[in-house]
C-alpha cells in the first residue's frame, strides 16, 4: 500500500526565478539557457513554439523577441526558499525535491485541514499570498502519481488506477 503524498509544483520554476532575479518584464516570452540549449521556457515562449532542448538559434527563430536568461542553480534554490517557507505556514515537514517542487506526506496534513482539497487550497493560497507565485498541488498514492496529478490538474482517489483519475477537483 502506497503512502498518500502531496506535491506542490511551481511550473517553469527556473524561468520564474530568472525573470524575478533579473527583473525581466513578465509579459515577455523567456527561456533559460544551459550552454546553447533551452532548459526551461515560460508559457508565453511555449505559445511561440519554443521548447526545452532546442538550440539557442532555433528558439530565437521561433520567437525573435525571446528573452534568453542564464541558467543558475544557486539562484533557483535561493529564490525558491520563500515558496517553501510560505508552504510551511500551512504544513510542517515538507521536503524540497528540487527548486519548484515540494513533497509532503498527505495523511496528517489533510486530516488537520479537513480534506485533501482543503489542504491544496490552503497551500495554493499561502504561496500566492506569501510570494505572488502560482502553483499547483496534487495528491495521490506515491510521489510520481502526485507529481503527475499536480501537472495535469487531476483528482486521484486513494487506491485509484490511472484510468479512474478525474480532471479537476
Amino acid at each position: 500500500m502506497s503512502t498518500r503524498t502531496t506535491v506542490l509544483w511551481v511550473p517553469d520554476w527556473p524561468v520564474v526565478a530568472a525573470v524575478a532575479a533579473l527583473e525581466v518584464p513578465a509579459h515577455l516570452p523567456a527561456a533559460v539557457l544551459a550552454g546553447q540549449r533551452v532548459s526551461a521556457v515560460n508559457a508565453l515562449a511555449r505559445l511561440e513554439g519554443v521548447r526545452r532542448g532546442m538550440r539557442r538559434r532555433q528558439a530565437q527563430g521561433c520567437c525573435p523577441e525571446l528573452e534568453l536568461l542564464p541558467a543558475d542553480d544557486a539562484r533557483d534554490v535561493r529564490m525558491f526558499e520563500p515558496v517553501a517557507m510560505a508552504a510551511e505556514t500551512v504544513v510542517a515537514g515538507l521536503e524540497v525535491v528540487r527548486p519548484g517542487l515540494l513533497l509532503l506526506p498527505a495523511g496528517g496534513a489533510s486530516r488537520y485541514h479537513g480534506s485533501e482539497d482543503a489542504l491544496a487550497e490552503r497551500l495554493v493560497e499561502a504561496v500566492a499570498q506569501g510570494t505572488g507565485h502560482e502553483c499547483a498541488v496534487g495528491t495521490a498514492d506515491g510521489l510520481l502519481a502526485a507529481v503527475v496529478a499536480a501537472r495535469i490538474g487531476a483528482w486521484v482517489p486513494p487506491g485509484a488506477r490511472r484510468s479512474s483519475w478525474h480532471p479537476g477537483r
